[in-house]
C-alpha cells in the first residue's frame, strides 16, 4: 500500500469513527431531549390491560415498529437525511411540514416536537457544523425524526447506521417505560429488547428505501392509547 493510499484510508477511517462517535452519543439515553418523560400511549395501554406482561408487551411494540410509528418515523429519518445530504432545502421543508402534521394526538404532537427541538439546540450548541443553521431556519416545525436525519446527514452519519440507532433507541426508550409501568425486570427487559432485535433492523431496512408515499399505519389501539392518555386519572409520563 502506497502513502497516499494508507493516508486516504486513515482519513476514511478517522471519519467513520467521528460519525459513529457522533451516532452514538446523540441516539444514548443520556442525550438530553427528555425522551424518558414520554410513553407514547403505553401507559394508557398498561392501565386498559392490554399490555400486562413481556409477551404482549413485545407484540405491541412489534406492532409499533412494524405498522406504526416506527415505520413512518424511520421514514422520515431517511427522506430528511436525503434531503439534507442533497442540500434540497425546498423538499426539507415539505418533510418536515408533513412529518410535523402525522401525529395522532396532541400528546404526542408534543412529544415529537419537543424531543426534535432539543435535539436541534444541543446539535447547535455542541455540535454546530456549516449549513444546520440555514436547514434549521428553512423549517418551520422540525419534529424529532426530521431532526436526527438532518443533523445525521450533515454530519457525514450514513443512512443506514442512523437509521437502526434511531430504532433502536426509540425501543429502547419504549421498554424503559414498560420496565416501570407493567412493571418488568431487567432481564425481562432485556429479553424484549433482543427478541425486537430483527424487527428493528427489518423496519430499518424498509424505511430507509421507503417513499413519503409509502407512510401510513395502521396501529389503531396504539393511536387510541395516545389520545386516551390526555384524560387519564393518573399518569408517570406526559404521552
Amino acid at each position: 500500500m502506497t502513502t497516499s493510499e494508507l493516508g486516504r484510508q486513515e482519513d476514511t477511517m478517522g471519519a467513520e469513527a467521528a460519525a459513529l462517535y457522533r451516532l452514538m452519543t446523540w441516539l444514548s439515553p443520556s442525550f438530553p431531549v427528555g425522551a424518558f418523560s414520554y410513553s407514547s400511549g403505553i401507559e394508557w395501554a398498561v392501565e386498559a390491560g392490554d399490555v400486562s406482561d413481556a409477551a404482549s408487551f413485545r407484540a405491541w411494540l412489534a406492532a409499533m415498529l412494524t405498522h406504526g410509528s416506527g415505520f413512518c418515523d424511520g421514514v422520515f429519518v431517511a427522506q430528511s437525511h436525503r434531503a439534507a445530504g442533497l442540500g434540497d432545502l425546498a423538499a426539507l421543508r415539505e418533510i418536515a411540514e408533513l412529518a410535523a402534521a402525522f401525529v395522532p394526538s396532541r400528546e404526542r404532537q408534543l412529544e415529537t416536537t419537543a424531543q426534535g427541538r432539543a435535539f436541534i439546540e444541543i446539535a447547535r450548541s455542541a455540535w454546530n457544523c456549516a449549513g444546520l443553521g440555514e436547514a434549521v431556519a428553512n423549517c418551520e416545525t422540525i419534529v424529532y425524526p426530521v431532526a436526527v436525519g438532518l443533523v445525521g446527514a450533515l454530519h457525514s452519519v450514513p443512512p443506514a447506521p442512523l437509521l437502526h440507532g434511531f430504532l433502536h433507541a426509540l425501543t429502547s426508550n419504549w421498554i424503559s417505560a414498560g420496565s416501570r409501568l407493567i412493571p418488568l425486570g431487567q432481564t425481562d427487559s432485556q429479553r424484549v429488547l433482543a427478541a425486537l432485535e430483527p424487527v428493528v433492523a427489518a423496519t430499518a431496512e424498509r424505511a430507509l428505501v421507503a417513499s413519503l408515499d409509502d407512510i401510513g399505519g395502521a396501529t389503531f389501539r396504539a393511536d387510541l392509547s395516545s389520545l386516551c392518555h390526555e384524560a387519564q386519572y393518573t399518569r408517570l409520563f406526559r404521552s
